[in-house]
């Protein structure tokens, strides 16, 4: 019965050996799919219910998993095949009129990856070799949106998934311990994500939760124009990384903010188009309000790494690196993003 968390992988450097599994590593939400009959619950990784927010999955799912079933996956949303994460996260929202609207405008689809339950027997406590094969017999009643996940036990041809996937808007690897039992939330799976570093622009902070320090930087690179767009934070300091940073920017806070070039942005009534504000919360991270930032003159420059970048922002955690003295903001530009050649989400579906 809902909820159950789903099982984690922890991060890895390299392409791990042994006996794996390897998947494609999806950038949507993770769902576990509960069906008993007709009735279908969709539980995130947060425990949340994820039902009412993909309607157009409900109907899907009964015609496609066994009457009593536990299914773990991905929900995504393909826009020109490939991957449209900006789209997915417009589906969370309280308006029901647009939820529907826009399941038909840009339906979702489940990608299966592990099956936890069929009929009266719990999958859970066996090795993922037999969970797999259990998915795979249920697969033969899949059609789309329904999917199963591709897997291989070719090392070699993981790697060239990790390498050619990524223009699909995929962001690395999944290795799967075949004889490894499901556990929820704990990392028992590994992941090889694209990691890259960039020159940033440092255009102010934010304060740590607790009040103590720096909670992270706010950062942003110029567009060919010399426009500054803001591109995210750089985060996850430790607690004393957090006092010494306070330290090193308090002097280069600006004493008069208007002169900011996102002095539009200190006003957190004013309207805004839509733009994504420095400090703002996405809608599905609990946080109800924006969080206030500090504006600093544009005189510093970090070195962070990132995993992708998405519509000109960063997307998973941003974390610094170092200073870069021997750089000026100005320089910090869109240009120094690497741009996977694009691939066809059918062509990652098929693999």
């Amino acid at each position: 019965m809902p909820p159950v968390k789903p099982m984690l992988a922890k991060a890895v450097g390299t392409i791990p050996e042994g006996d794996l599994a390897f998947e494609p590593k999806w950038d949507g939400f993770r769902c576990i799919v509960f069906r008993d009959g007709d009735e279908v619950e969709l539980g995130s990784r947060n425990e949340r219910p994820l039902t009412r927010y993909f309607p157009e999955l409900i109907e899907p799912l009964k015609a496609a998993l066994p009457r009593r079933a536990v299914v773990d996956g991905e929900i995504i949303v393909p826009i020109d095949d490939r991957l449209g994460f900006d789209a997915l996260q417009q589906r969370i929202h309280p308006a029901e009129s647009r939820i529907n609207r826009l399941a038909t405008e840009t339906p979702a689809e489940f990608i299966a990856f592990d099956a936890l339950a069929q009929a009266d027997a719990d999958l859970m406590g066996e090795p993922f070799r037999t969970r797999r094969a259990a998915l795979e017999a249920m697969a033969h009643a899949f059609e789309a949106p329904v999917r199963l996940a591709p897997s291989t036990l070719d090392r070699e041809l993981a790697r060239h998934w990790y390498e050619r996937f990524e223009g699909a808007g995929l962001d690395g690897l999944i290795a799967k311990p075949r004889s490894g039992i499901y556990e929820p939330n704990k990392r028992t799976q590994l992941k090889v994500k694209h990691t890259r570093t960039v020159d940033v622009a440092v255009a102010g902070f934010r304060m740590h939760v607790d009040g103590e320090g720096v909670g992270s930087l706010v950062v942003g690179l110029h567009d060919d124009s010399g426009d500054l767009h803001h591109c995210g934070v750089a985060a996850s300091f430790t607690a004393q990384r957090r006092r010494e940073l306070l330290h090193e920017l308090t002097p280069h806070v600006m004493a008069n903010p208007s002169e900011h070039p996102w002095a539009q942005w200190m006003d957190p009534a004013a309207h805004h188009d839509g733009t994504v504000l420095p400090g703002t919360p996405n809608r599905w991270s609990g946080q109800r309000r924006q969080q206030p930032w500090v504006p600093l003159r544009l005189e510093l420059v970090a070195e962070v790494k990132y995993e992708a970048m998405l519509n000109g922002r960063f997307r998973g955690t941003t974390r610094f690196v170092r200073w870069r003295p021997d750089r000026t903001p100005d320089s910090c530009r869109f240009d120094q993003i690497e741009v996977p050649a694009p691939v066809a989400l059918s062509e990652v579906l098929s693999a």
